[in-house]
C-alpha cells in the first residue's frame, strides 16, 4: 500500500485532537504519516502529537488554514494527501475508500460526505437538523472529552454499524462537490492545481473553483468528487467557542475574500450548489 500524508493544522483544541487521534490510529488502513502544523497552542495539544510520534511543526503564531497546509505539503512524502480538521471521528477503512474511489474514477480530489454534505439537500439537511438537536443542549456542559465523545454517541449510536450501512448504500459512488474539512489530493492532483492559495481562508471552494475551471479548460483533470460510501464525522464549528480569544491570524493582512477572486457568476457557473456560498 503507498504511504499517505495526513495533514492536520491545529490551534489549541486537546480533546478534539486526542479523538480525533484515536480513530485515526484504530480506522486507518495505509500506512501513514502524520504531520501536525502546530500554531502556538498553550493547552498541551504540541506536547500530544509529539508524544505519539507525529511530525510537529512548530509555529510560533496562528497562521491561516492554506499557510499551514503548504507547510504540511512541504514536508509531506505521500502518493496521497490528505488535509483534515483536527476536530474529526474518522471512520473505518476511511481512507482505503477514499483511495480506492479516486482509482475506480481517476479523480485526483476528493471528499468523504459528512454533516455538511450527503450527495443530495434534502439528506444533509435533515442530518444537519439531527446534529444540531444533539449537540446543542450539551455544549452547555463543555468541550471535554468525554462530553464531546457522548454527543458523538447519540448522534450516531453504533459508529461502525452507522458506516457501514452508509457504505452498503452508495459504496464507491460519487457526486460533484467538496467537504472542506476533509480533503484528498494526489500527488499528480496537487501538481496539476498547485498550493493552496495562502491569500484566501475558504481555500476549500477555492480549490474547487481552480479544479473545475481546470477541468472545463484544459481537461486533464476532473472536478472535485464526494465519496457518498466513506462517512467522516465533523463536530463543526464548535472549535470557535473554545478559541473564541484567539488572537487574529498572523498573516491576517495578506487574506482577501472570496469574492475578491471570483465573480457572482463564476460561482454560478462552476459550483454545483452555489446556495452553500454566501454571495456578495
Amino acid at each position: 500500500m503507498p504511504l499517505i500524508s495526513i495533514i492536520t493544522a491545529i490551534h489549541n483544541g486537546l480533546a478534539f485532537n486526542q479523538l480525533f487521534f484515536e480513530s485515526l490510529s484504530k480506522y486507518t488502513v495505509h500506512p501513514f504519516e502524520l504531520i501536525i502544523i502546530d500554531n502556538a497552542s498553550t493547552d498541551g495539544s504540541r506536547e500530544y502529537f509529539q508524544g505519539v510520534g507525529a511530525t510537529v511543526i512548530c509555529n510560533e503564531v496562528n497562521y491561516s488554514y492554506p499557510y499551514c497546509q503548504n507547510q504540511g505539503i512541504a514536508a509531506s512524502k505521500g502518493e496521497y494527501l490528505f488535509f483534515l480538521n483536527n476536530d474529526l471521528v474518522l471512520s473505518p477503512k476511511w481512507d482505503e475508500i477514499l483511495v480506492e474511489v479516486s482509482n475506480r474514477h481517476q479523480v485526483d480530489v476528493l471528499s468523504a460526505s459528512g454533516i455538511e454534505n450527503l450527495g443530495n439537500k434534502k439528506d444533509t439537511q435533515a442530518i444537519d437538523r439531527k446534529w444540531k438537536r444533539t449537540k446543542n443542549p450539551l455544549m452547555a456542559f463543555g468541550f471535554g472529552k468525554r462530553n464531546l465523545s457522548f454527543m458523538h454517541r447519540l448522534m450516531y449510536g453504533n459508529w461502525e454499524k452507522f458506516c457501514a450501512s452508509r457504505f452498503q448504500r452508495y459504496h464507491w459512488d460519487i457526486v460533484e462537490g467538496i467537504v472542506g474539512n476533509n480533503v484528498m489530493i494526489t500527488r499528480h492532483g496537487l501538481n496539476l492545481v498547485g498550493l493552496w492559495d495562502e491569500r484566501m481562508q475558504e481555500a476549500d471552494f477555492d480549490l474547487f473553483m481552480r479544479t473545475k475551471t481546470r477541468a472545463l479548460k484544459y481537461k486533464d483533470i476532473k472536478p472535485c468528487q464526494i465519496a457518498l460510501g466513506a462517512f467522516i464525522h465533523h463536530y463543526g464549528k464548535m472549535t470557535l467557542k473554545y478559541a473564541v480569544k484567539r488572537k487574529p491570524f498572523a498573516d491576517q493582512q495578506n487574506l482577501i475574500s472570496l469574492y475578491d477572486k471570483w465573480t457572482n457568476q463564476q460561482i454560478d457557473e462552476l459550483h454545483p450548489d452555489n446556495s452553500t456560498i454566501r454571495k456578495r
